[in-house]
């Protein structure tokens, strides 16, 4: 028998995604329209989609976009879906320093927390980006799950700290050239767990790299009949090698809220339907059942060849 847990992992970027600069220069106002599109039409239109199919989702949304928009977030929340984290202004995580990783954090909470009237059980990186302190930090504020790590794609799996120990090349540069390359030359040490669960990331599963105009990637002209048989052929393969397994989407408002993109998640939900063992739910639902041991997932340290696993308390 197959059991198979599908969901939609959706990030409400919004303006928030145009505003983060990084440098503080001026935001393109028509970016900033593009990000409104997204929140107050694209928002609607995937809400229409899920319902009609009867599916809740998990919406990862950026503080900024909460307070921008509230009336639309509060549809979300009517709809009976789960609300995430997603960063403040949708900020580049490996760019912050410790204390504004840590601000942001918490302002995000804050915000979600009093907005929902509940703490956020998961995270996605803005444009899956992290620190080598993000794992820590969540784990810190109490964070059950991320959505950002892809060490699989198709199991879930309990999240190793994100400071690897991994030693970086230096070989560029005047002021490298005299260095021994022995200064690198060394394994990555086997890492050490933490208790959060990661509901895996895939770049090849998300919707913004084939479909989002001029962003060093496709410009976003890609036929949507392209981008959905590559997604049915992952899922048959995962189908196909696997008794259990979860198959996460990652989509946005701005980019799966357009016509062509709304039509082809109509397709491809009709599609995994006709598959036996298949239950749509939300990543928070997905963890929970792993964390019960109602799904198998996938042991990093073990596929790195070691027992010396660090188990966390709650599977003491």
């Amino acid at each position: 028998m197959k059991k198979v847990l599908v969901g939609y992992g959706i990030d409400v970027d919004a303006v928030a995604r145009w505003i983060d600069t990084k440098d503080g220069s001026r935001a393109d106002p028509v970016e900033i329209s593009r990000g409104m599109f997204g929140a107050l039409v694209g928002i609607d239109r995937l809400l229409k989609l899920l319902a009609t199919y009867d599916i809740k989702a998990s919406w990862y949304i950026p503080a900024h976009t909460i307070e921008t928009f509230p009336e639309q977030v509060s549809r979300i929340m009517e709809g009976g879906h789960e609300i995430g984290l997603h960063g403040y202004s949708h900020e580049y995580v490996s760019h912050l320093s410790e204390r504004q990783e840590r601000e942001v954090l918490q302002k995000s909470i804050e915000v979600l927390t009093s907005f929902s009237g509940r703490k956020p059980s998961g995270w996605t990186a803005p444009a899956f980006t992290t620190s080598s302190r993000t794992v820590h930090l969540l784990e810190e504020m109490g964070i059950q799950y991320d959505h950002s790590f892809m060490h699989h794609d198709c199991q879930l799996y309990m999240t190793p700290y994100s400071d690897y120990g991994a030693v970086p090349t230096a070989y560029q540069g005047a002021h490298n050239l005299s260095r021994s390359a022995a200064a690198w030359m060394k394994r990555m040490p086997n890492p050490e767990v933490s208790s959060l669960v990661t509901v895996p990331a895939n770049w090849h599963l998300d919707d913004w790299p084939p479909f989002c105009p001029g962003d060093n990637s496709s410009n976003g002209f890609i036929d949507p009949y392209v981008v959905e048989r590559m997604w049915k052929v992952h899922f048959e393969y995962c189908y196909e090698e696997y008794n259990e397994f979860v198959f996460p989407l990652s989509i946005h408002p701005q980019i799966s809220g357009k016509p062509q993109i709304v039509k082809m998640h109509q397709r491809l939900i009709e599609w995994i339907n006709e598959f036996e063992g298949v239950e749509w739910c939300t990543f928070e639902e997905m963890v929970d059942r792993y964390k019960q041991g109602l799904i198998s997932g996938y042991n990093v340290i073990k596929a790195m060849g070691t027992n010396e696993e660090i188990i966390p308390t709650h599977r003491r």
